[in-house]
């Protein structure tokens, strides 16, 4: 089960003019303990250190947030108005991970908030997972490499190789391709057939 996360302490920036709308969002977000500062400038989280952004996605522009594509620090919610399929474009290629229709209605700013960061937390955690998998992708010579040297000290095949890396990787609690690369570097004895 997932847990719903709690907002006291968090600080929002919220990238909109202010009008009734952005009053109403601002009253329900203190509701929910989260401090808010509303502007319509390009955000600096450097200066307005925030946990979550929720953004005018009806007339928002690209260097209204500072990163490139939907690579987002921090959770984002977009604040939309218009059905317009480009400006829904625009709040997912930002990395928005929901919207809240305007006007805004109060019951659905929680909501919002919790989609947000489950999305944001989702698309860290698959990130992370992709550049472990690249990581490993591209150690795959040194672990092939490391095969060879085992191959040639102990005399066996490759499926006997792997093993020996395998065993060694479990013995000292470090990635096959750690394994390898210190085989390699010669911080490890290559294993002789026992």
């Amino acid at each position: 089960m997932t847990r719903t996360p709690n907002f006291v302490s968090w600080r929002a920036a919220i990238l909109h003019r202010g009008d009734d709308n952005i009053s109403r969002l601002k009253r329900q977000l203190e509701r929910l303990g989260v401090t808010a500062q509303v502007q319509w400038k390009p955000l600096d989280l450097a200066a307005m250190p925030s946990e979550i952004v929720l953004v005018d996605a009806d007339q928002g522009w690209d260097d209204l947030l500072p990163w490139e594509g939907d690579d987002a620090p921090v959770p984002v919610v977009a604040l939309l108005g218009s059905e317009a399929p480009g400006r829904i474009a625009w709040a997912l290629a930002k990395g928005a991970g929901a919207i809240l229709a305007k006007p805004i209605v109060a019951s659905s700013v929680y909501p919002g908030l919790v989609l947000a960061t489950h999305a944001h937390r989702e698309r860290t955690a698959v990130r992370a997972r992709m550049a472990g998998l690249e990581e490993r992708l591209r150690l795959r010579p040194i672990v092939y490499d490391a095969m060879r040297s085992i191959v040639a000290a102990q005399g066996g095949d490759e499926t006997s190789a792997y093993r020996t890396l395998c065993r060694l990787a479990m013995q000292r609690r470090l990635s096959i391709e750690h394994v390898a690369a210190s085989i390699l570097a010669g911080h490890e004895p290559v294993p002789r057939a026992i």
